[in-house]
């Protein structure tokens, strides 16, 4: 178990953790909510050892490894596979002594090792989680330094799932991946089987992932029991009941000050009076939870104009001549569309939409625009190109010179940015009042479009909530590319795919899109342990005749030139029987891997709050999936043999 114990944190005077307290079980999954400067991810710092707390304990057990995201990857000329690879340092260590150890005893210690962490299936594993997280075969043998800072913060996260440690500490794991990525991560977490506390932003992971909260406000930890729907209800319920309570004692209160004031001086009720003084004094003031200030988002209105607003005619975009990334694409943008852009990365949702707003010229075909129509453009990389040292009040004014101070002052009031906000440097605003900032500079001129990409990466969950309303009041046209299901959900009534060139509408709605990106998946899977098997079986079999040539065994006879293929040994009935067995164990384990993902992947399993039914099937399936891997390494030996 993780505790918690009166911990202090001070950062330049100010407390960020009063004497916070909490406990999280083993194996229980933990979110971690509150506001942006709540104190999230300093928490995560001070139990990986990264700061030192001014008071308080946390104790963990010692036998518990800890396992935290590395913010730099070290030997950038390793392949992805060999970085995911050398994050299980215990692995990596016995395999390093293995090849150098002489002692028998020691040797047979190693392998017998090896064999109980299951290094044998180490690249596997690794190579399944490189997979998930969107790096195919060839990327996973590319070098680190190959890779942007965007994916290499992803090798960086399937490095720490891999080395899969006793206490996982997850600091926003999303903020980096598509929506393909989160959904697999999002699958991959339900069922590991050790302690994790997740910082998220991301309503539906923490919907999906946890089956605890840890609500971190005015320097207190609260922990409720569910995720995080649960924890909203509870606490509604609890700030009704305390709201309720506290409006009853102060009724009585006054009552009884009434009957006071009225007879105080009055003799024959005088001790009356006095008992209700008395009274008054011992009851007890209820602690209201005090609600949190919300977050305005609003964007302004804009004109009305007629359909359409863009058309696409035949276009194909792209950034090297000669290689398009979009082909023939034949769409229309009205008004009221609604659109939000699904596909994996790299499939082109960012560049579709740099194409609509004007950043990335056509290479083909035709683009009409409505001769009136404004458009606003959020680019999920805009943060860091804004001016540190200026503030927002003065990046208004560059943006906006025609606007009047007050007016760029208004406007910035729509987003959240209030007085003190609008006058503080960039550098000291936190990632979501960036965010807010950068959405108020791409709305100044009331846009009849909202292009959105990645709009919420640094947007707590009040700040996303906001954002969704906010797009629903807009009147115009709005193109949002998130990997957030909750945000799309809520603001988009249209789903188009981007995948294999093409922009297309997906015919189904986000449950359908999560369906179908699990059934890819487990198909890729099963092909993948095809090859494996098949990878498995035929080296054993090659090796043979070297094994008998190096006992000095005489080499085979070339066979002559009409021959007929030599004939595979006779399989005796026994081992027939044993393969067909092993067969017959794999498709019966693969099926009822199948089934078990199934029910982990069915939000029905979430919603209830409850944990012990869930627990069964995260259990069932680490029993199935182990059963699985012993059933095809004991078909692998009979095919070898």
């Amino acid at each position: 178990m993780l505790t918690i114990s009166n911990l202090t944190y001070r950062i330049a005077g100010r407390e960020i953790l009063t004497s916070a307290s909490v406990s999280v079980a083993a194996g229980h999954h933990a979110g971690l909510v509150g506001r942006n400067g709540a104190g999230k991810s300093t928490l995560l710092k001070i139990i990986s050892g990264d700061l030192q707390a001014d008071s308080g304990t946390i104790d963990v057990p010692k036998h518990w490894r800890i396992g935290r995201l590395e913010q730099e990857m070290k030997d950038q000329g390793r392949s992805l596979l060999s970085c995911v690879l050398a994050a299980d340092s215990e692995r990596t260590s016995l395999m390093a002594e293995a090849e150098h150890a002489s002692d028998p005893h020691r040797i047979a210690e190693i392998h017998a090792r090896l064999a109980d962490i299951q290094a044998h299936s180490a690249e596997a594993r690794a190579a399944e989680i490189l997979a998930g997280l969107g790096f195919d075969a060839a990327a996973q043998q590319r070098p680190l330094s190959d890779f942007s800072g965007g994916w290499q913060m992803r090798v960086a996260l399937a490095a720490q799932l891999f080395s899969a440690p006793d206490l996982m500490l997850l600091d926003e794991p999303t903020n980096h991946l598509d929506l393909e990525a989160t959904l697999w991560l999002e699958s991959y977490l339900k069922t590991y089987p050790g302690t994790i506390l997740l910082v998220s932003h991301d309503r539906d992971l923490l919907n999906k992932v946890v089956n605890r909260i840890i609500h971190l406000n005015r320097g207190s930890m609260t922990l409720y029991t569910g995720g995080y729907d649960d924890f909203e209800n509870m606490r509604r319920l609890r700030m009704e009941q305390d709201m309720a309570m506290a409006a009853k004692i102060d009724a009585q209160r006054k009552h009884m000050m009434a009957f006071v004031d009225r007879f105080r001086y009055k003799a024959s009720k005088a001790r009356q009076a006095q008992s209700r003084l008395k009274m008054i004094a011992k009851l007890q003031p209820i602690s209201v939870i005090a609600e949190e200030k919300g977050v305005n988002i609003s964007f302004p209105q804009p004109e009305a104009l007629p359909p359409p607003l863009i058309t696409l005619d035949r276009v194909s975009v792209g950034y090297e001549p000669g290689k398009p990334i979009l082909r023939n694409l034949d769409l229309r943008l009205d008004p009221d569309d609604r659109i939000a852009l699904l596909g994996a990365n790299g499939n082109g949702k960012s560049t579709f939409v740099k194409l609509l707003a004007g950043r990335l010229a056509a290479m083909s075909g035709e683009v009409r625009k409505s001769s009136k129509i404004r458009v606003g453009y959020f680019a999920q990389h805009q943060t860091d190109e804004l001016d540190l040292e200026a503030t927002p009040v003065e990046i208004m004014g560059r943006a906006a010179p025609e606007l009047l101070p007050d007016k760029r002052r208004a406007h910035l009031g729509r987003f959240g940015i209030g007085q003190d906000q609008a006058l503080t440097r960039v550098r000291e605003l936190s990632g979501g009042e960036k965010a807010r900032l950068l959405l108020a500079l791409m709305s100044r001129q009331s846009p009849n479009i909202l292009l959105l990409d990645e709009p919420s990466n640094h947007l707590d969950i009040e700040s996303r909530q906001a954002l969704v309303e906010a797009i629903n009041e807009f009147e115009g046209a709005v193109i949002v590319i998130s990997h957030d299901p909750n945000l799309i959900e809520l603001s988009a009534d249209r789903l188009w795919l981007v995948k294999d060139g093409a922009v297309k509408p997906f015919d189904g709605d986000m449950e359908d899109y999560r369906r179908l990106i699990i059934s890819e998946r487990r198909e890729r899977q099963r092909s993948e342990r095809q090859v494996t098997q098949r990878k498995g079986a035929l080296p054993e079999k090659a090796a043979a005749p070297k094994s008998a040539a190096a006992h000095g065994a005489a080499p085979a006879p070339k066979p002559k030139a009409a021959a007929q293929p030599p004939k595979k040994p006779a399989i005796s009935p026994e081992k027939k029987k044993a393969l067909a067995g092993a067969e017959t164990a794999i498709a019966k384990l693969t099926q009822a891997l199948d089934l078990i993902e199934g029910k982990l992947a069915d939000p029905a399993l979430y919603n209830n709050g409850g944990t012990a039914e869930l627990a069964t099937w995260q259990t069932k399936h680490a029993e199935v999936k182990k059963k699985l891997a012993e059933a095809e390494e004991k078909w692998l030996e009979l095919s070898a043999g």
